[in-house]
């Protein structure tokens, strides 16, 4: 690194505080105060009292129900289901099947139609609705009365086909319910057959950082994740703070701490000596052993700063340049400002990057490789990176990592990239692990409905990459993730009221204590402590239990990747 990139990042040296927009704890800060030069320093850590688990629990084994494939093409007409108020049987529309198909759905939500299904085997089948509708209409899919998951309607005003792939069914009865939310649908037959997909699930990963002088520690970590893809899911914990109290919670609840600590680094305005102890709780989980994830929920640099696009007065579309700056310096940026080359949001985009590169070159002086996620959730407009357009966002990743990896040189980053939609996926030399965030409404452990996500960003990132949960409001299920063949990397529960209540007590709202219990205790989820065995020479196995056909009815079900192919109706 030359003199002037020492000079950048003394004069950018702001350590980054734990705020993100409105979820965080507050702190108050002072957005005048002046930026130090970053001193390396050791904390000493203070005494707390020892947390101490409520019980001591047994190892689950991942538990997997027999599954016996058969061919199958089961037909079900709407209107041989049994019609509610309101509903009824038209034929006014073409290219139907049967007699008719069921309309007269009020766009509140509170009309359904059960299809009552019997299925030969235990096994994952796709569940085929075709759906005609004026506009695109969000629809709830039930099995058995519990959430199976969302899907939306097309709007070409003819039949369309809509496939919910891989839902794992038990032989027998079930009862499959679609109710839409917010308007009528023209409900013609559902068709189950059996599922093809699973298989082309692969754990094929490539082992090496896209950083081509990434440092041993990086590759050491990349090379860890990539080993055990597909064997475990890595446990993680969101922290709000550097008090590390969601990951105690956690250890109290469960017996067991997560492997990964989350948090999330912005821009300082003013409190550096908070912005130091998030940067010492990173340093010091990684001591300990541990596996640190940092996000940047990134407040605009602007007069109006926050993460959201309508509490902010920041464009980057008026960023957004022809200009190659991302290896200049600040001296040479500021000039091309001054003549007018570029505008005012690039330039101060550039001062907060070079602002975060201070707080990342501080965890690499300390010796921590870092899960870096930039830029979360980049498609649609909530947050102001992804207000502009995928190609803006795209620039915007271009950027930061340019500047980051080739003009500060920093070589202990692993980049996740968390666009959420093919359509904002950036270059694959410029991203090592493709993630997504995934919170639903209206359910409580929804841990087994994960499978649909999971083959979504595999289809579109390819197989070379890994695929993680990079925020969830419930912990994903281990059996299931292990039965549909889509087990993560990883996973990040988020912090708040996912994790504790008013009281700093665990929280059953999102996922029940029960659950936790089972994930964290579970042979297939890798902890803290098992972590620790595997990087110092010790072998771990996952325990698998296949369970019987009786057994397996009892079991949840699964919901899967949802797909509309337009057909013609036979």
């Amino acid at each position: 690194m030359d003199i002037k990139r020492i000079l950048s990042l003394a004069a950018a040296a702001a350590l980054g505080t734990t705020s993100v927009a409105a979820c965080s704890k507050s702190k108050k800060s002072d957005d005048n105060a002046p930026v130090p030069i970053v001193e390396e320093t050791e904390t000493v850590p203070t005494t707390t009292q020892p947390v101490v688990p409520d019980k001591e629990y047994p190892d689950y084994p991942v538990t997997i129900p027999e599954i016996q494939k058969q061919a199958t093409g089961d037909f079900y007409e709407a209107e041989d289901c049994e019609l509610k108020e309101g509903l009824k049987v038209a034929a006014e529309k073409e290219n139907f099947s049967g007699k008719g198909y069921v309309t007269g759905f009020v766009p509140n939500g509170k009309q359904s139609l059960t299809f009552k299904i019997n299925v030969p085997s235990n096994q994952h089948y796709d569940l085929s609705f075709n759906i005609e509708s004026d506009k695109v209409t969000q629809c709830q899919l039930l099995l058995n009365g519990a959430q199976l998951t969302d899907f939306s309607t097309a709007s070409e005003r003819k039949f369309t086909q809509i496939t919910i792939h891989g839902v794992f069914l038990t032989k027998g009865g079930s009862e499959i319910t679609v109710c839409p939310k917010d308007g009528d649908i023209c409900l013609d037959y559902l068709k189950l057959t059996d599922n093809k997909t699973l298989s082309e699930i692969k754990y094929e990963a490539d082992g090496k950082p896209v950083n081509k002088k990434a440092g041993e520690s990086a590759k050491e970590l990349m090379s860890f994740l990539t080993e055990n893809y597909g064997k475990f899911m890595i446990t993680g914990q969101y922290a709000a703070d550097d008090d590390n109290s969601e990951l105690d919670l956690i250890y109290k609840t469960t017996g067991k701490y997560p492997v990964i600590r989350f948090c999330n680094l912005t821009v300082p305005g003013g409190s550096y000596d908070e912005s130091f102890k998030d940067v010492d709780a990173c340093a010091d989980w990684y001591r300990n052993g541990g596996i640190v994830c940092a996000s940047w929920y990134w407040n605009s640099p602007s007069d109006k700063r926050s993460v959201r696009t309508e509490e902010t007065d920041f464009s980057l579309a008026k960023a957004v340049t022809k200009k190659d700056i991302a290896k200049l310096t600040q001296e040479e940026i500021r000039g091309l400002y001054g003549e007018g080359d570029i505008s005012e949001e690039c330039y101060d985009l550039i001062l907060d990057i070079d602002n975060m590169a201070g707080q990342l070159t501080s965890l690499k002086n300390k010796g921590v490789p870092v899960l870096w996620r930039p830029l979360p959730e980049g498609y649609g407009n909530w947050y102001w990176w992804g207000a502009s357009g995928a190609d803006a966002y795209k620039w915007l990743w271009d950027l930061i990592y340019v500047r980051l990896t080739e003009y500060f040189e920093l070589d202990n980053l692993i980049w996740i990239w968390n666009g959420q939609s093919e359509s904002t996926l950036v270059d694959k030399s410029r991203y090592d692990i493709a993630a997504v965030d995934i919170y639903m409404s209206d359910s409580c452990d929804y841990g087994d409905k994960f499978y649909e996500s999971f083959a979504a960003v595999q289809k579109f990132a390819g197989k070379g990459k890994l695929v993680a949960i990079s925020e969830c409001g419930s912990v994903p299920d281990v059996d299931s993730s292990f039965r549909d063949n889509a087990i993560w990397s990883f996973f990040g529960l988020w912090f708040g009221e996912y994790i504790e209540d008013e009281k700093g007590s665990y929280s059953e709202k999102y996922t029940s204590k029960e659950t936790l219990v089972r994930t964290y205790n579970s042979d297939g989820a890798l902890t803290l402590d098992e972590y620790k065995k595997l990087c110092s020479g010790g072998k771990l196995s996952v325990n698998t239990e296949t369970v019987t056909e009786a057994a397996a009815a009892e079991s949840t079900q699964a919901a899967s990747a949802t797909e509309a192919v337009t057909t013609k109706a036979g």
